[in-house]
């Protein structure tokens, strides 16, 4: 997707998010942003996982440093919370850098590791602690907004999901994004090309950390509650499944991952319990049959019927 196109093909899809007040009712508004906060969390850990093969298990535990940075920093400091997410966004960015640099020069399977540990140590602080946090009740959160208003929400989404996308956009079709590429493919080459293998890893988490640290904060102050839910594995491997389903390595794939399954798990939410066990089966189908993902099986759809005219 050249650059003219994407900017062409962004725009309407913005605008047409920015009329959708005029035509849906709040809980309708509510999955949107939700859809929103999911699509940014998927395509800033498509960067790490998709466009230079590392699984990272720490991504939600970045969000919810964005969001507890910023909750704490209004609720015991007085902090405007707009100055507060600011912080968090560099808060989540430094420790990326630093868990970065700790870790990557492993890699593989190790890198996944470690950033499980890290991960699950965050929770227990986050749980355990109750001065700062508040503990598994949650910290009440002031909203970015004076009169709370879904509509409001929903444009501060809309806005923060289009930067979102734009820096990745940018940055994956920028010569870093090609030194991406070359060391997901094939780092022992990249290498002898005199590409900087652990620093190009490295940007990479630390930009993907930041952008989960936007997010997160976004949404905390979103909700007026942050709790550890949102650090936790559960979001982790919900945003796991979102970027499979939709399409590991592929730019748009994340985004309809993140609103297929938002929508599915709110229609499926009926049958109560059940509804993780068929949400479980959907990804593992996908994962199963599909591996490319939905976007994958549309391009192959493409594909099959360009052949077929062209027989014609």
């Amino acid at each position: 997707m050249k650059n003219k196109t994407f900017y062409v093909t962004l725009l309407p899809f913005t605008a047409l998010f920015c009329l959708l007040p005029l035509v849906l009712d709040d809980y309708k508004l509510h999955v949107v942003i939700v859809s929103l906060f999911y699509a940014m969390m998927a395509s800033s850990w498509n960067l790490i996982a998709g466009y230079t093969g590392q699984v990272s298990f720490a991504h939600a535990a970045f969000a919810g440093i964005g969001a507890y940075t910023s909750g704490i920093l209004a609720v015991k400091a007085g902090v405007n919370p707009w100055i507060g997410i600011g912080i968090g966004v560099v808060a989540a960015a430094v420790l990326g850098l630093a868990v970065g640099v700790l870790c990557l020069r492993m890699g593989g399977i190790y890198l996944s590791l470690t950033t499980l540990g890290f991960s699950e140590i965050l929770h227990i602080i986050i749980t355990n602690e109750y001065e700062f946090t508040r503990g598994t009740m949650g910290l009440q959160v002031p909203g970015l907004i004076t009169h709370y208003s879904k509509s409001a929400y929903l444009y501060i989404f809309i806005a923060a999901t289009v930067i979102t996308l734009v820096v990745i956009y940018r940055l994956i079709h920028s010569n870093i994004g090609l030194n991406f590429r070359a060391v997901q493919n094939d780092e022992r080459a990249a290498s002898s090309l005199g590409v900087n293998v652990i620093g190009v890893r490295v940007l990479a988490f630390t930009v993907s950390s930041a952008l989960a640290g936007l997010a997160g904060g976004l949404y905390g102050h979103y909700l007026l509650l942050i709790t550890p839910e949102i650090p936790s594995l559960n979001q982790q491997f919900l945003v796991l499944s979102m970027t499979v389903i939709g399409g590991l390595g592929s730019f748009v794939g994340p985004i309809v991952g993140a609103f297929v399954l938002e929508v599915l798990s709110e229609y499926i939410r009926a049958y109560g319990e059940y509804h993780v066990l068929v949400f479980g089966l959907v990804a593992l189908g996908m994962a199963r049959f599909f591996p490319k993902g939905l976007t994958g099986l549309v391009q192959q759809y493409k594909t099959r019927q360009t052949h077929v005219m062209g027989e014609a």
